[in-house]
């Protein structure tokens, strides 16, 4: 039986290293041309693939991701476990300085700062063991998304060249997002920033970039610093469901929303505020399932990781984070 897994395992492999009619090593060239064109060192481009290697279980994760889907009831509880919890509120009260300055500055609530951190590595201890490089450079050689991933890892190659990280360090998941924030290379050059102030952005092993990269991607992305994420809601018996969304002209006012017969969770009656805000019906499930109102910071949080679940399991963190 081992064997015959052996015989498979490598057959399935070798397939793949020759995916692209030239072996992983051609290919590798061909990247170390492209970002020559691109301005890259020659030094950063000999120290970055010194050691590459073709990661076929970066291949093997990426297309066999799990297909059974939780729902929203069953999800939430495992994203956000009580341990989650109380640990998100341990590490807000440690770092309470830190995160209230970068709040300020960049203009969004620390505990969402915190959530994202919280949801996306365990607040920094699973940030994935893959040399990024070689996740990158695997995941364009097997040519699925190959445009996508040869941008990314010019990108990884420009923050090498930038010497924020040197490429022994630059770990990451099978995808190649990186860090305790978990972004991909393109993000970290848009959006990284530097909170500790000694000139590098280091979103590996620096706490102060983490919570300052994060505040950054938020702010850039439209976040509003004076609202929330939305409510969890309920809907009228025969609500139409076919007007929920995230769609510009599905968006409505609050007072829209509580004309229809949209309440708050407890039955009550949506808030009625100074300055009317915009909101989107979501039901991720379906209309029996869990159904939110979400605001403008949600569709941010979308832009982070476009997962109903991912925006919500942050959320939901963020909104237990009291101190």
């Amino acid at each position: 039986m081992k064997k015959l897994l052996s015989v498979i395992l490598g057959a399935t492999i070798a397939s793949s290293v020759w995916a692209n009619d030239q072996s992983f090593e051609q290919y590798v060239e061909g990247l170390k041309n492209e970002a020559r064109n691109k301005g890259i060192s020659e030094q950063t481009i000999s120290a970055a693939f010194a050691n590459v290697a073709y990661k076929p279980r970066a291949v093997t994760a990426d297309r066999n991701q799990p297909e059974k889907r939780l729902t929203l009831d069953e999800y939430i509880p495992k994203a956000v476990p009580d341990w989650k919890v109380k640990q998100a509120k341990e590490l807000y009260a440690k770092h309470k300085k830190a995160l209230e300055r970068v709040g300020e500055q960049y203009g969004v609530q620390p505990r969402f700062i915190v959530a994202l951190w919280g949801i996306e590595s365990n607040f920094g201890t699973f940030t994935g063991n893959y040399s990024v490089i070689d996740a990158l450079s695997t995941m364009a050689y097997d040519g699925r998304r190959e445009a996508f991933f040869r941008k990314e890892t010019m990108a990884a190659l420009t923050i090498l060249d930038e010497g924020h990280i040197k490429p022994e360090n630059m770990k990451g998941s099978w995808a190649g997002a990186m860090g305790q924030c978990q972004f991909m290379p393109s993000s970290f050059l848009s959006f990284a920033a530097d909170g500790s102030g000694d000139g590098k952005k280091d979103i590996w092993d620096s706490e102060a970039d983490v919570f300052a990269s994060a505040a950054n991607y938020l702010s850039q992305s439209g976040w509003i610093n004076s609202r929330t994420w939305g409510r969890q809601v309920k809907l009228p018996r025969g609500f139409d469901t076919s007007i929920q969304g995230r769609g510009e002209d599905q968006g409505k006012y609050l007072h829209e929303w509580n004309e229809l017969g949209v309440t708050r969770y407890d039955g009550r009656p949506l808030p009625k505020l100074d300055k009317d805000i915009k909101a989107w019906l979501i039901a991720p499930d379906d209309a029996n399932g869990r159904v939110y109102l979400v605001y403008n910071n949600y569709n941010v949080l979308m832009k982070w990781n476009r997962s109903y679940y991912f925006a919500l399991a942050v959320s939901h963190l963020a909104d237990r984070i009291v101190l």
